[in-house]
């Protein structure tokens, strides 16, 4: 095993702890990736609070771009040197989900303490939190984790793609299955709405109407492609969207923050047959409520999307080639570069709720 640097939490709601820790070669089909950048995704802050539990010590990270570095027996199409990028989706190929085209949904179980490549110095148990880690200088991941990308793409946004970009545009394109000429509202403008409403945009939809809680962040949104913003303070404020629609519901409402009150909200945003699209993740244990006689009377559908429904070997080359055409905004979501000795820094700027993506480099 090798040493690297990571920064681990060892008790929730406290600071990440930056020391060193002990990284295995990769196994059968897994590759050593030594990374450039990774992003801080809500997630990550989430189980550092504790909000969905987990073991402790953990290293989290999961949005991630670098350099491979090893590989081990049967790796197939990836060699030392392939610049790539690194995601949490480890499915396993050969589950009915994977063999039915739902990689994100693979069921064949993977733990992260047991399985996983990470020990502490002392050789305890340290959880490879999402099956990545990666806020660490390396990470040993399956090889289906991981995407070649261009040489001359910049790391910093290339990490972007490993989460909250598939999980916005493959939200909107894969699971809401938009179609041209459809109206819809995306509730939260931040990281992930602002994909989703590329997604939307990308997708053909006629109007797309944001809503947050600021105006700051309704004017990034139609910098990112949304026709229309309301502010989710105001009283009622799907009555405003639907004025933005024309005086009908939306065909599809995308929930990108994990906010009960949002989920309790969104069918008020749809029109006869629209449909809620559910992405951000609220603490375990929250409930939202519906009224089940409205929505099978208005014909309402309720689909959950994980990680927008990708397959990462399709999805993100295609993401890719738009981002080289100028068609999808990359670089506009990153709103500040920190190093790891940072994290901690970055982490509290994130929660403000002001940035868009916050990016650790490692060199």
């Amino acid at each position: 095993m090798q040493k690297i640097r990571a920064a681990v939490c060892h008790e929730f709601n406290a600071p990440l702890v930056i020391e060193e820790v002990l990284l295995a070669p990769p196994g059968t089909g897994e590759v050593e990736v030594t990374l450039d950048a990774v992003a801080i995704c809500h997630s990550d802050i989430s189980y550092a609070d504790g909000a969905w539990g987990g073991h402790l010590p953990a290293v989290y990270g999961h949005e991630a771009a670098g350099t491979v570095s090893a590989v081990g027996p049967g790796v197939v199409g990836f060699a030392p040197g392939d610049p790539v990028v690194v995601t949490l989706i480890r499915a396993c190929g050969s589950c009915a989900n994977c063999a039915g085209g739902q990689p994100t949904i693979c069921d064949t179980p993977y733990d992260g303490v047991k399985q996983g490549p990470l020990r502490t110095a002392d050789e305890g148990p340290l959880l490879q939190a999402m099956a990545c880690g990666a806020f660490a200088e390396k990470v040993v991941v399956s090889q289906r984790q991981i995407v070649r990308i261009p040489d001359d793409m910049g790391r910093d946004v290339a990490c972007l793609l490993s989460c909250g970009v598939i999980t916005g545009v493959g939200a909107a394109v894969n699971a809401a299955r938009l179609r041209a000429g459809q109206d819809v509202v995306v509730i939260g403008a931040g990281g992930v709405g602002l994909n989703a409403i590329q997604g939307a945009r990308i997708a053909g939809a006629r109007r797309i109407v944001a809503v947050d809680m600021t105006e700051e962040k309704l004017a990034i949104a139609r910098e990112f492609g949304a026709t229309h913003g309301v502010l989710a303070t105001s009283p009622k404020p799907w009555r405003a969207a639907y004025k933005a629609l024309g005086g009908r519901g939306a065909d599809a409402v995308l929930v990108t923050v994990g906010a009960v009150r949002a989920y309790d909200e969104a069918p008020k945003y749809l029109g006869w047959g629209g449909r809620a699209v559910m992405i951000g993740m609220p603490h375990a244990g929250a409930m939202a409520q519906y009224e089940p006689m409205s929505a099978s009377f208005q014909g309402h559908g309720l689909i959950g999307s994980k990680m927008g429904d990708v397959v990462i070997q399709r999805d993100i080359p295609w993401m890719i080639d738009l981002y080289q055409q100028g068609r999808l905004k990359l670089d506009e979501l990153i709103s500040g570069r920190w190093s790891l000795e940072q994290i901690n820094e970055a982490i509290a700027d994130t929660r403000t709720g002001s940035a868009k993506r916050n990016v650790i480099l490692f060199n």
